[in-house]
């Protein structure tokens, strides 16, 4: 592997107790190898379930990072980004299997397209269905209510009812988003050398939505690419071990991204309303949680990873 190559693609990886699923990811990618060189690098968060073993014997030329406690995601996938060498550089969750020629399509994708600084793939759930989170609109006070509502459901057509996960375009569409998934984001290296790393006040969520908009902040387009396709399994890991902080962080998270990157585009009063609404969706989701019938650790990591 040559790390100067301008083809090189660098997998960024981050592992907490997804030992199975990491070795499903790593051998999807060692049976159908993208045609590019690539480098692999992956930032363990102190995981307990044989993650590194796997890692050490299975894959020992990956560059590995050992966290001794959980930093998050966010902080660990900068601890790759910084390491990688690529002209692309690839967000990759390790529940995910990357089909054949995925990362390939993505990198002609931006070699074709100068414009572009961020694309995502196609990402499917275990079903084959279309994981909507892999395409997004901006997450406005609107396109929120109509999601967690159920209008945008109710009104999929309509793009100011269904901006949240742009339902009005077709999913084999290659179209301009917002954001797309951090399951598997290919960033081009000239951003990250304009506007730098991902913000760590975002511990595991909206840290891909943030960049992006960072991304087009600064002149840079978004694309989602259906030609190339991911499976993401969802739930496991972090969110799934830790559910009471998968559900604070992802609200915490949430308001974060609003506060910094929104606010200012509404009056005073309406965002003290907005906040106390995020209040109370938090405090229904601890309640759902204690109670044995919310699902957040499953759903959540599928609609924002």
């Amino acid at each position: 592997m040559n790390a100067q190559s301008d083809n090189l693609i660098s997998l960024c990886l981050v592992t907490y107790q997804t030992r199975d699923y990491l070795k499903g990811c790593l051998d999807s990618i060692a049976a159908c190898p993208p045609r590019r060189p690539i480098e692999l690098i992956l930032v363990d968060n102190g995981s307990k379930d044989g993650t590194v073993q796997l890692i050490e014997q299975s894959f020992p030329q990956a560059v590995l990072i050992q966290n001794e406690t959980n930093r998050g995601y966010t902080a660990a996938m900068n601890q790759a980004l910084r390491e990688a060498k690529g002209q692309y550089l690839v967000q990759l969750n390790p529940d995910t299997i990357v089909y054949e020629q995925a990362l390939d399509t993505l990198a002609d994708f931006l070699d074709a397209h100068p414009e572009v600084g961020i694309c995502g793939p196609k990402v499917l759930n275990p079903d084959g269905t279309l994981q909507r989170s892999c395409r997004r609109g901006e997450s406005t006070p609107l396109a929120v209510f109509a999601h967690f509502s159920g209008l945008d459901r109710l009104f999929p057509h309509q793009a100011k009812l269904a901006q949240y996960w742009m339902s009005y375009r077709q999913e084999d569409e290659t179209h301009e988003v917002a954001g797309v998934s951090g399951s598997c984001m290919m960033i081009r290296r000239a951003v990250v050398e304009q506007i730098g790393y991902l913000d760590e006040r975002f511990f595991a969520y909206q840290e891909d939505a943030d960049y992006c908009f960072r991304a087009r902040q600064a002149g840079w387009k978004v694309m989602y690419v259906p030609t190339a396709k991911v499976l993401h399994y969802g739930g496991v890991g972090g969110s799934h071990v830790e559910p009471y902080r998968s559900i604070l962080e992802w609200h915490r998270s949430y308001w974060l991204y609003y506060r910094k990157n929104l606010a200012h585009n509404y009056p005073n009063w309406f965002n003290a309303l907005y906040y106390l609404m995020m209040g109370v969706k938090l405090g229904s989701s601890l309640a759902l949680q204690v109670l044995n019938l919310g699902r957040f650790s499953s759903r959540k990591r599928k609609v924002q990873r």
